[in-house]
């Protein structure tokens, strides 16, 4: 983890910070930065620095490793059918609550529409960069978490796009423009993983696999870090205006968020335990539940609407509570293992 793990909270808040200060006293910049697109809508500067974040990450993933979860796939089963199955649709159920219900006397129509649209795409991405450090503060199975962000980025290919496609359709007066939103899957999920898949088997083959996993694999982990902090500036710095003007709706956008968040983790970490799945394969499988994949639905929600739109603050926030809340869902797993080993779990 190193000096970014311990003060992971500390980084990514001044990250944020600044920002939202970049995008108020520097605008000419921002705008320059903002209007650098490629495909009809999706931001250079963000591409580069997420590909630079997820390359590292997808270098990890093992396909023949996958195979092995067949000999223990119930924990697998559970992580997949709460984030597939039922994710989407309870964030898609709260939202519908808090923003079409509760909160449209206080935003609107129009805007509670589109940040009902933001909501979705958040929710349908299920985490991947950010599990692996999320499991190690819970001492997860790294093997077994491997295996559960592999299976989702590989569904996420072929999933993401038509569940966002159905339920915004059917929750909001929005239309989604299907090739921009796969054109957004192929570049933030296929291409760095085709990428990695390919320079992981080109290094083997040349230096061996243990220079690739001491030396090539720990020369990029710095690149992630930074990569990960510069994107959540830009992308601070492209919804400054929003977030600054618009601070009450963040709160109340924080609010489903949230629900949703501690509803699918405990539904996770309860099966597990129901079905007696040993506590390090729990935690990591109730923080991929809890978490999502935000550069993919912020980029896609520019994409789709705009970097001034209602649909990318909402997915912004979700950024905003990302971090405070996964640290707390990391608490909860790591002093409930009692809990577990109470019934027999490892």
């Amino acid at each position: 983890m190193g000096l970014f793990g311990k003060y992971l909270t500390l980084w990514v808040a001044l990250s944020m910070g600044a920002g939202v200060f970049i995008g108020e006293m520097f605008p000419g910049f921002t705008d320059t930065m903002r209007s650098l697109e490629i495909g009809g809508g999706i931001n250079l500067a963000i591409a580069v620095l997420m590909w630079f974040m997820i390359f590292p990450m997808m270098l990890k993933v093992d396909f023949a490793s996958v195979k092995d979860a067949g000999k223990n796939p119930a924990g697998l089963l559970i992580t997949l059918a709460v984030n597939w199955l039922v994710k989407p649709f309870s964030m898609a159920l709260f939202g519908y609550l808090f923003v079409k219900v509760l909160f449209v006397p206080f935003i609107g129509e129009e805007l509670a529409n589109q940040y009902m649209a933001g909501l979705i795409i958040l929710a349908a991405a299920p985490c991947t960069a950010m599990v692996f450090v999320w499991s190690s503060l819970t001492k997860g199975d790294p093997g077994y978490t491997l295996v559960q962000v592999s299976v989702n980025d590989l569904i996420m290919l072929f999933a993401f796009a038509p569940i966002v496609k159905f339920l915004v359709s059917g929750t909001s007066d929005l239309s989604v423009p299907y090739n921009v939103l796969f054109l957004s899957v192929t570049v933030f999920v296929a291409v760095p993983l085709i990428s990695a898949v390919a320079a992981k088997g080109a290094v083997i083959k040349t230096k061996g696999k243990e220079w690739f996993e001491n030396s090539f694999v720990p020369f990029f982990q710095p690149l992630s870090i930074s990569a990960l902090l510069a994107t959540l500036v830009f992308i601070f710095a492209f919804q400054s205006e929003n977030i600054t003007s618009r601070l009450f709706h963040v709160l109340l956008l924080s609010i489903p968020i949230l629900l949703q968040v501690y509803f699918n983790s405990g539904l996770i970490y309860w099966l597990m335990r129901r079905f007696r799945i040993r506590h390090n394969v729990a935690s990591p499988g109730a923080l991929i539940g809890a978490s999502n994949f935000f550069e993919l639905a912020v980029a896609t929600a520019i994409s789709l609407y705009g970097p001034e739109s209602g649909a990318a603050l909402a997915t912004v926030v979700g950024v905003l509570v990302e971090v405070p809340v996964m640290l707390s869902v990391c608490s909860i797993c790591v002093r409930s293992a009692g809990w577990y080993k109470a019934a027999g779990t490892g």
